[in-house]
């Protein structure tokens, strides 16, 4: 045995040798694995500031599922509430997170898309009250199903009004209008 060479294939050791080798390479820093851990609580804690509808759409198991209704009964002051985030932290750390985290990417595009809408349909808005005729022709060419006079009728009450100082009522109904007709047609 002695003019064997060490880790070689007639060594008896050998294969230990290799699996060493492999554990090593599949070893984590304990940084990662905290930052990993730290990524799944944030994961965890919204999860449970979702409202219950948003709650529903998300792909859980029944652990998981409630772990986070308990985690929403229980007082957020409380010692209680933080040790169930780390529950469900540890929880989803058994788990694959992509669907839970694809639902939420998605949920979140769906509130982005919404507020880009309100902005756009703002900005329509106000470029018809800015501008008056020009704004509403670009306006209607954009989308033919609004109605030029109702529009134009918008625009002549909203100017009153800010010359009386009064309510803006026409201004509101000029959004609700924008609003109600615009978001049909997408």
């Amino acid at each position: 045995m002695s003019d064997q060479k060490y880790n070689s294939p007639e060594d008896p050791y050998f294969e230990d040798a290799q699996a060493d080798e492999f554990e090593e390479e599949e070893l984590v820093s304990k940084t990662e694995l905290k930052r990993q851990a730290k990524e799944l609580h944030k994961l965890g804690e919204t999860l449970v500031n979702l409202t219950d509808a948003n709650v529903a759409t998300i792909p859980m198991d029944e652990e998981l599922a409630e772990a986070v209704a308990i985690a929403r009964r229980v007082n957020k002051k409380k010692d209680g509430y933080r040790r169930q985030l780390q529950f469900i932290g540890k929880t989803l750390r058994n788990r694959d997170t992509t669907a839970i985290e694809e639902a939420l990417a998605k949920l979140t595009h769906q509130h982005q898309a919404a507020n880009a809408a309100f902005h756009a349909l703002e900005k329509a808005r106000e470029s018809i009250i800015e501008q008056g005729d020009p704004a509403i022709q670009k306006l209607i060419e954009a989308h033919p199903e609004l109605d030029r006079q109702k529009l134009r009728q918008f625009h002549r009450q909203i100017k009153k009004e800010r010359e009386k100082n009064a309510p803006p009522k026409a201004f509101r109904e000029l959004f609700q209008y924008l609003k109600d007709v615009m978001h049909d047609d997408k």
